[in-house]
């Protein structure tokens, strides 16, 4: 995306949010739209693609706080794509090229690559000390951001999937030339600077892009098919991304150097999974630590003893239950949930739950009869009443 593309397009109306939407709406909006937009399940359909690619581009800049602020402040003074300046007696008005502005790639959430520059990079290219060979200097490749989905285990204990992306990449049929026979020559125009100075006078110096090689610095005379002479193509790849233990729905992961390559010797931009877990039949997650319930016997929460408890993935605990234990009550196996940054486990909180039985057979029954009978001198609500009445 050219930073011409950055000013001129509405984010807001991209993700179909207000310009006061809250994050959690900004963040709310893209997810749903990329889960309806996403490769993976509209496969080969271009549009909704295309489509994916602008929801992300969008989410890269509105859910990142400050380049929020940095894309809101540019619109509301580069809207039009140009600089207003007003000298006496007139309104007048001139345009200047907006990579000056915002410098190197676009960045991802939280990348490395931002909108750098800022405007002393305006300034100094309107007094002619940014130089028209800012754009001959190496380049960062864009951050990608992509979603995948983990089961609950593979969350806890860390996995390997394989991830399918696409980017603009050189073209692997000119060798990024943009020549089919890889011998673009100089734009003799800008000298291979991809960007041309005009004075406007008053000592002023303005820096556009070069016409003739639309900002590339080389012109192909004979224009590769693939890319149209453009130098770029899209591309697709599958690697196999390591998604860490521990890691949570909806957490972000950063894999530094994985994204699209750069352009003339810069690095490579960064790559963002996006983690969805699936859901848990039996253990539930709370912080580092998981969580189950374990149903007990009335005989056994009354009585006490030792019950056996499943772990994720590995063997049974024994947990000692004490005589007169409650309902509702949680007790903790050490070093049994999920691992911390630091490689240590968090616990597994086990909640029991008292199993009343829906059927008795005569011998149980009789049973529990003898002891309603042993307590019926024992009002088990008297304390509720009391309070009650108390308050």
């Amino acid at each position: 995306m050219s930073t011409k593309d950055f000013v001129e397009k509405d984010y807001y109306k991209v993700l179909g949010v207000p310009k006061d939407a809250t994050e959690a709406e900004i963040k709310k909006a893209y997810r749903k739209l990329a889960r309806e937009n996403h490769p993976d399940a509209n496969k080969g359909d271009t549009v909704a693609e295309e489509r994916f690619k602008e929801i992300s581009e969008a989410n890269d800049v509105l859910g990142d706080p400050k380049k929020r602020k940095e894309y809101d402040e540019a619109r509301a003074l580069f809207g039009n794509g140009g600089l207003r300046a007003g000298g006496p007696g007139g309104g007048g008005s001139f345009n200047f090229d907006l990579g000056d502005l915002f410098g190197g790639a676009q960045g991802a959430p939280g990348g490395a690559g931002g909108f750098g520059g800022g405007l002393g990079d305006v300034f100094g290219g309107l007094f002619n000390r940014g130089g028209a060979g800012a754009r001959t200097q190496p380049r960062r490749g864009q951050d990608i951001e992509s979603e995948v989905t983990l089961s609950f285990t593979e969350a806890i204990e860390g996995a390997t999937v394989p991830l399918r992306m696409s980017s603009q990449q050189p073209c692997t049929s000119c060798s990024g030339t943009g020549d089919k026979n890889g011998t673009p020559r100089v734009c003799p125009t800008c000298v291979g600077t991809g960007q041309v100075s005009r004075g406007s006078g008053g000592g002023f110096s303005l820096t556009d892009p070069c016409v003739d090689c639309k900002g590339r610095g080389l012109i192909a005379e004979n224009p590769c098919e693939v890319c149209k002479g453009s130098g770029r193509a899209k591309s697709s790849r599958t690697m196999q991304v390591r998604i860490p233990a521990g890691v949570f729905d909806g957490q972000k992961i950063r894999l530094r150097g994985k994204g699209a390559p750069g352009e003339r010797g810069g690095p490579n931009g960064d790559l963002f999974v996006v983690v969805h877990v699936d859901s848990h039949p039996v253990f539930g997650r709370k912080d580092d630590n998981l969580t189950v319930t374990v149903p007990v016997s009335y005989a056994e929460a009354a009585l006490g003893g030792e019950v056996k408890v499943p772990t994720l993935g590995g063997p049974a605990v024994t947990l000692k239950l004490p005589a007169g234990t409650p309902n509702g009550r949680t007790m903790r196996a050490r070093g049994k949930g999920a691992v911390r940054k630091d490689g240590t486990r968090g616990d597994l909180l086990v909640t029991v739950e008292v199993a009343v039985p829906r059927e008795l057979d005569d011998k149980a029954r009789e049973a529990l009869e003898r002891y309603a009978e042993a307590t019926a001198d024992t009002d088990p609500r008297a304390e509720l009443f009391q309070a009650a009445k108390g308050a």
